[in-house]
Formats: C-alpha cells, sequence, structure tokens
C-alpha cells in the first residue's frame, strides 16, 4: 500500500483555506439562504464558463471559436416551427430513444456559447433556449411520464443537462418554469440513494455521485437547503449509515478497494471511465459547495483523495488512460485512452483548487507530469476553458514541478489488473476470474470485446497514438496480444439494450508483488464456452517480461493460438521486423525461431523455439460496427490500419509456450539476449510455472496446486517471489484462488534471522532452509511479505 496512504488519519482532507478565491470563483457567504443559493449558482456557472478568465488571451481562441461554432450550428440546425415533433432533424423523440437526453445536452452546449465571455453567436439564442426546454418539459420530460429504454437518460444525463443550463440561462427563465421543469427532476431523481425505476436498488459508485450532484443542482436552482443537504448527505451515504459512502473502502462490489481498485457494476475494473466520472464529480462538489452551509465535511472524504495516487495515478502514463480499465467506452469514437485521460487531469487539477496540502500540491504536480510528458501534445488543444484556464495556471508557474513518472509494480488484486512500469515503458495485464467479468457489453457497445479480459497485455512506449488511432474498430478482435485463444470465429455480442458482463470461471487468477518493484502474475484461463483452458504466466522484471503457457488444452476442433504481439502500425507504418537477423518483408511461419525484433517496439526471445506466424496485414473497419449505441454510436467512415503481429501455432490438440519480450530493446541487444538470455525457465507445467532471473537475482513462480520448482515448496495453489540484495533477501507470496487459508512456504535459502514480516508471515524456522506459514485465508488475494538477513 502506498505509503500515503498510511498518513490519512494525520491529514484529514479540508478544503484549502482560501483556495476558492484562488480559482477566481464567487465566494460570498451572505447571512441570507435565499442569496447563499445565488453565490452557488453564480459559481456553478464559473465551473462551466471558466470564470473570471481573459477571452483576449490567445491561449483561450481556439477553444473559444470550437464553442462558438458548435453552439452556432446547433441555433442554425434547431427546428422553431410552431408544430414541430422534435428540436433537430437528427434526434426524433420516441419512448424508447434517449434522444430526449441528448437534447438537452445540445441546449447545454448553446447556452455555454452564451454565457461564456468572447463567443460570438450571431443573435441571443435566450428565446430559443427557453421554447425548447418548454417543447421539451411537454413533449417529452415530465413528472407525468413513465421511464422507458436506457434508465441513465432519465436519471442522470437528461436532468443533469438540464439543471446545467437552468443554471447557465437563468436569467432566460421564468419562475414558472424552472418549477416545471424541476417538478421533471423531482420525478426521476427524487433521492440520489436510490434507482428510481428499481427503488430497492440502491446506488453505487459513480452513479451514485452522478445523482449526488444533480440534487444538489436541483436544491440550487430551486433554493432548497433540503436537496442540496441530501445531495451533499448521499456521497457519504447518510441514509444507510455510510453502507455505499463513496468515502469508505469497499471489500465486495462497486468503489474503492485499499489496495487501489476501482470496480464499477459489480465485477468490472473501471477507473478509466465511471471512476472518472465519480471523480469529476466529487471534484466539482468540492469546488461547488466549499465554504458554503453545506461543505463536505465526511471525516474520510481522504479515501477519495488518495484514490487520485492509488487509484488513477497508476494507469495513467503520460496524460492517457489505459484501456483496460475503461470497459465497454473503448468502443466509444469520441472517447479514447487520451480523451480519457484527460478527463482524470481535468479532475485533479479541479480538484487540487479545493483541497488541503499537501494533496493541493500533489496534485498539480501529478498533472503537470502528465501534461508535459504528453507526446501527442493535444491536452490544451482539446480543453475547454475551465480546463484550459487551470492548466496555464500550473504549466505557467515555476514553482510547480512535474512529478516524474517513477518505475513501479502494482498488483490490484481486488480487479484482476497489473501494471508493471519502466523507464521508457509500461505494460499492463488485463484479466479476469470467477470474481471479475471478462468484459461488459450494451445498449450496442463494444460488440466486440470478446477477449479484452482473457489476459490481453498491453505495451506502451514512445507510440501514444497505439491504442487510440482507430485501433478497436481495426485490430483483429480474435487475435489480442497476451491472449491464448480458439480459432473459432466469434459473432457481435450486446447489440440490444440494457448492459450486462460475460463471465469468467477460474478461481486462480491474480499473483504476488515483490516490493513494488517486480511480480509474478498468473491466471487460469478457461474460455468462455469451457472449450479451451491454459496456464498462464507474466513474470514482470527489470528490462523484459516473461510469458509462459503450459496445459494448453483445446476442444472445439479449432486450432489454438498464443498472440505475442498484434501492433498497430497505424495508416501506412514501415516498421521492419527482422526474425532471426532477416528483414520479412510479408507473412511467413517459423519453426523454432530463437528472436524477434520489431523496430520501434521492441525484441522478443523464443527460449524453446516453437511454430511462430509473423503477419503483415492492413486491417479496415468501423467505429460503427463495434458500437451501435444512441448516444455514443460510432461514425461509418472505414479506417485501414497496418498491424503487425506474432503469433504462436498450438495445432488442434494442445501446446505450450514461453517468451520474453524486451521493450526498446534493439536488435543487437534482442540475439545477445537470445544467446543469453539471463532468464532460466525451471517449469513451465500445468502444475508449476517458474523463472530464474540472475539479472534481477529473482525466483518467481506460480504453483497452480501443491509442488515444489526452483529450490521453493508450497502446500498449495500460491504465487511467489523470492529475491536477493546484498545480505537481504525478501519473500512474497500470494494466494490468488483465494480458497487457502494458510500455507507453508520452504525456501531452500539459508537465512539468519527475520528483519521485518506482516503480521500475517509466521517463521517456523531458519537455517539451512526456512519455513514459514502465512495466513492467506481472508486477504483476497494480496501479497505477504517477510525480509530476512542471508547467513
Amino acid at each position: 500500500m502506498p505509503s500515503f496512504v498510511s498518513r490519512r488519519v494525520l491529514i484529514q482532507a479540508g478544503l484549502a483555506a482560501g483556495a476558492l478565491a484562488a480559482t477566481g470563483l464567487p465566494t460570498a457567504r451572505p447571512a441570507a439562504a435565499a442569496d447563499e443559493f445565488d453565490v452557488l449558482r453564480e459559481r456553478w456557472a464559473a465551473l462551466n464558463t471558466g470564470g473570471t478568465f481573459d477571452p483576449a488571451d490567445p491561449a483561450y481562441a481556439d477553444a473559444l471559436a470550437k464553442l462558438t461554432a458548435q453552439a452556432q450550428e446547433l441555433v442554425d440546425n434547431l427546428i422553431v416551427d410552431a408544430d414541430r415533433v422534435a428540436l433537430w432533424p437528427d434526434l426524433p423523440l420516441s419512448p424508447t430513444s434517449g434522444n430526449f437526453s441528448i437534447s438537452y445536452t445540445r441546449l447545454k452546449t448553446i447556452a455555454l456559447a452564451r454565457a461564456t465571455p468572447g463567443t460570438t453567436l450571431t443573435t441571443d439564442p435566450a428565446d430559443h433556449i427557453a421554447a425548447a426546454l418548454d417543447f421539451l418539459n411537454q413533449r417529452a420530460y415530465n413528472e407525468t411520464l413513465p421511464e422507458t429504454g436506457n434508465w441513465w437518460f432519465w436519471e442522470i444525463g437528461a436532468p443533469r443537462a438540464l439543471l446545467d443550463t437552468c443554471i447557465l440561462a437563468y436569467d432566460a427563465l421564468t419562475a414558472d418554469q424552472l418549477t416545471a421543469y424541476l417538478r421533471a427532476v423531482d420525478r426521476f431523481v427524487p433521492d440520489p440513494n436510490r434507482r428510481t425505476n428499481s427503488p430497492n436498488l440502491r446506488e453505487t459508485g459513480a452513479n451514485r455521485v452522478d445523482k449526488a450532484l444533480i440534487v444538489a443542482l436541483r436544491g440550487i436552482v430551486g433554493k432548497s437547503a433540503d436537496k442540496v443537504a441530501a445531495g451533499r448527505d448521499a456521497l457519504s451515504d447518510v441514509a444507510e449509515a455510510g453502507k455505499n459512502s463513496v468515502f469508505t473502502y469497499v471489500t465486495s462490489g462497486d468503489g474503492f478497494y485499499r489496495d487501489g481498485s476501482f470496480v464499477q457494476h459489480g465485477n468490472l475494473a473501471y477507473v478509466g471511465t465511471y471512476g472518472n466520472v465519480a471523480l469529476g464529480g466529487v471534484a466539482n462538489l468540492f469546488s461547488l459547495l466549499g465554504d458554503s452551509t453545506w461543505q463536505i465535511t465526511d471525516p474520510n472524504r481522504a479515501v477519495i483523495l488518495d484514490a487520485v495516487e492509488a487509484s488513477f495515478a497508476p494507469f495513467i502514463v503520460d496524460n492517457l488512460m489505459m484501456d483496460c480499465v475503461s470497459g465497454r467506452a473503448i468502443s466509444r469514437e469520441r472517447a479514447g485512452d487520451h480523451r480519457n485521460g484527460h478527463a482524470t487531469t481535468s479532475s485533479v487539477l479541479l480538484l487540487a483548487g479545493g483541497v488541503a496540502e499537501p494533496y493541493a500540491s500533489r496534485y498539480r504536480a501529478l498533472a503537470k507530469g502528465w501534461i508535459t510528458r504528453d507526446r501527442l501534445d493535444d491536452y490544451l488543444s482539446g480543453a475547454s476553458i475551465p480546463e484550459i484556464s487551470r492548466a496555464k495556471a500550473v504549466l505557467d508557474d515555476p514553482a510547480v514541478r512535474p512529478a516524474p513518472a517513477m518505475p513501479a509494480h502494482f498488483q490490484f488484486h481486488n480487479q484482476d489488473r497489473v501494471v508493471h512500469r519502466r523507464p521508457g515503458w509500461t505494460f499492463a495485464i488485463a484479466m479476469s476470474s470467477n470474481r471479475m467479468a471478462r468484459y461488459e457489453w450494451g445498449n450496442g457497445e463494444n460488440l466486440r470485446g470478446w477477449y479484452v479480459g482473457d489476459g490481453m497485455t498491453y505495451l506502451y512506449n514512445d507510440d501514444h497514438a497505439q491504442f487510440y488511432d482507430a485501433y478497436w474498430p481495426t485490430v483483429d478482435a480474435q487475435r489480442l496480444p497476451g491472449t491464448t485463444v480458439s480459432t473459432k470465429p466469434r459473432q457481435p455480442h450486446g447489440t440490444g439494450g440494457g448492459t450486462g458482463t460475460i463471465a469468467a470461471y477460474a478461481e486462480w487468477v491474480g499473483g504476488a508483488s515483490y516490493r513494488g518493484e517486480a511480480g509474478a502474475v498468473g491466471m487460469h484461463l478457461i474460455n468462455h464456452d469451457k472449450t479451451l483452458q491454459a496456464r498462464k504466466s507474466w513474470f514482470c522484471l527489470a528490462d523484459s517480461v516473461v510469458a509462459l503457457g503450459a496445459g494448453i488444452v483445446g476442444t472445439d476442433g479449432y486450432p489454438v493460438e498464443t498472440v505475442v504481439e498484434n501492433r498497430n502500425l497505424h495508416a501506412d507504418g514501415t516498421a521492419a521486423l527482422v526474425v532471426d537477423g532477416v528483414t520479412q518483408p510479408g507473412d511467413a511461419t517459423y519453426d523454432d525461431p530463437r528472436w524477434a525484433h520489431l523496430d520501434g517496439v521492441g525484441g522478443y526471445v523464443f527460449p524453446d523455439g516453437g511454430r511462430v506466424r509473423a503477419r503483415r496485414e492492413d486491417r479496415t473497419g468501423t467505429w460503427r460496427e463495434i458500437n451501435t449505441g444512441n448516444d455514443t454510436a460510432g461514425s461509418t467512415t472505414p479506417y485501414t490500419r497496418r498491424y503487425v503481429s506474432l503469433v504462436v501455432e498450438h495445432g488442434t490438440d494442445s501446446g505450450d509456450y514461453a517468451y520474453i519480450l524486451l521493450p526498446g530493446a534493439s536488435r543487437w541487444r534482442t540475439a545477445a539476449r537470445a544467446a543469453d538470455p539471463g532468464v532460466t525457465v525451471v517449469a513451465n507445467t500445468a502444475e508449476v510455472q517458474a523463472v530464474r532471473s540472475g539479472r534481477d537475482r529473482l525466483t518467481l513462480a506460480n504453483f497452480w496446486t501443491a509442488g515444489s520448482a526452483g529450490g521453493i515448496t508450497v502446500s498449495g495453489p500460491a504465487s511467489v517471489v523470492v529475491g536477493s540484495e546484498g545480505r537481504t533477501m525478501t519473500v512474497a507470496v500470494s494466494d490468488p484462488t483465494r480458497t487457502v487459508q494458510t500455507l507453508r512456504l520452504i525456501v531452500d535459502k539459508h537465512v539468519r534471522r527475520l528483519s521485518t514480516a506482516d503480521e500475517t508471515v509466521t517463521v517456523v524456522a531458519t537455517g539451512k532452509q526456512l519455513i514459514l506459514d502465512i495466513t492467506v485465508g481472508g486477504s483476497r488475494g494480496a501479497t505477504h511479505t517477510a525480509t530476512f538477513t542471508h547467513a
């Protein structure tokens, strides 16, 4: 656990004195409650428009022009006829679509442009906004209507956009109009703690934060102290004594976990999208309610503030948010890892303006590091005016030193994700188990997400557009890097309404983290229709990742493959692929190659050979093929991208594999490592997989059952790393199955005495052989560590 978490009790995260004043937001706190609502309304408008910025500053020119053009186009295409049945021709209203909600979002854009200094709309659209809001209230969203279609449009999407519009266009609306609109909000979001269309369902995670903000805004617009308080209190779930509080670590279901995991929809790693929503909502509420009658004072609010570094930062690579924690949103053309990362950066900067030290300084340093290392250099060009204002303040301040990207190994045992960060590259693994789903589909989204949770690996390097440049619509979705798959063709899944997750079946999924620097990772793969099994391991080292597979058995009659690499070379990439020293111009199959190298990526060593197929192909696809959602549907524009893939062919029966990934390695270094890998494969069977790295002075092993390998013996399933540094030996152990109460570990090493150990570790014997009993029961796959002095 990061050290900052342990300081949480000492640093309760109150609002920084004077922080709101520094943001340029309205801070006056009149004695009369009604006047305070006005202050908060103005504050929310300023948070959306950018407040007191200089419209003549060239830094805002593009953002102002973009907002003006977007709003002007919406105004020009707005249907204003008396007999209209929709507001825009492309958004026909119907009982089952979310077009009414999208219509509110467009009205918010018009209202935002009208309220933002420096925009140049040709006419004041005030009358159009008011008439359009009346139209939607009469035809599509009022207190007499039932919910139909997707609940989200009724309970989150529409009311949030409606309330934002009411605040931004407050001067253009009458009291009667506001009263009518608020009756609709009260109908569909009467209680931020509950799902209106399913009252027994309590809101959790991001959905709870969304509704808390909506109800607080409703209270501000309607000048209801009770509503504002209800919104604030929903964050802490005061109604149920904190049961679903976003400021409490959870041990199951949705929310933030102590290991940094964030889960939404019960069993999905989701910090990249739903986590972003939760963080952004809390940041907005801190800024909105700070220094007011309703400021947030929950003593546990540091849980979400610590999450910036524990849950979000590990998945940020130089301002992009890894797709492995973005769920079905990977299929959204208007999203992507850079935009999701920018959303995190924006929320962190907003939060920095409303919290006490040391959080504020750490947040600014993180954000400055992310922005300045962004090789696409697209944060400011895609930012809104408030985002530009916050970023400029940090980028222009020499006192804020950008936080560096530090090497680290993160084992998120509560969400089946691993991140291995090294200088110049980052490697991530997305797994699934009988606790965490393979992937999520629904509402027409993520139609080909079949294998994203089956051990897909992500290698991030200088190519910051690898997964951002039309990757998901063009990649061969049945051959994602890191996965072992049957070649039986799959069909799109999830075109209907509602969302769902695809279950996984195995218990043994997880690993052990060694000193936060290296780690053993394993996954018992049982595929979606139970026709394929494999034991897969990744051993994450200082300059490489060793991947082993064993016990691979397919029963559906189709060939089985392990995908070593499937790299996006973009539209016309010419990166050379070299196999055993020979440049390969096209497709080829090799029996027992020793090594391969892909320019701009790195090297691949095959210590045991195997049958490896190399392919260079151009692939064409559209975003619409993977997303047909009502408000997220992709375009039908065809994109063509070139890919280079390396695939180990196992045939139709059984097999195994071993390869070493050397990110950033040159051809020369790759060939040298093939001759002298520096890593020995100690075992690669269905019972145990283990390697010994002389370079790292580590032995790493995944025991699928009780057994011995590499001088290590365990009494049950376990992941183990044993390493030496100077006269110190460290042992790291976990039970990824979560089925064992006590593990006995025997290490054939001579140690003298115990230096430090988790309280779960009992030393049975030292001397020529180390014997430990580790109480792993109830630890949910966490790593247990002990350090000893060598004899």
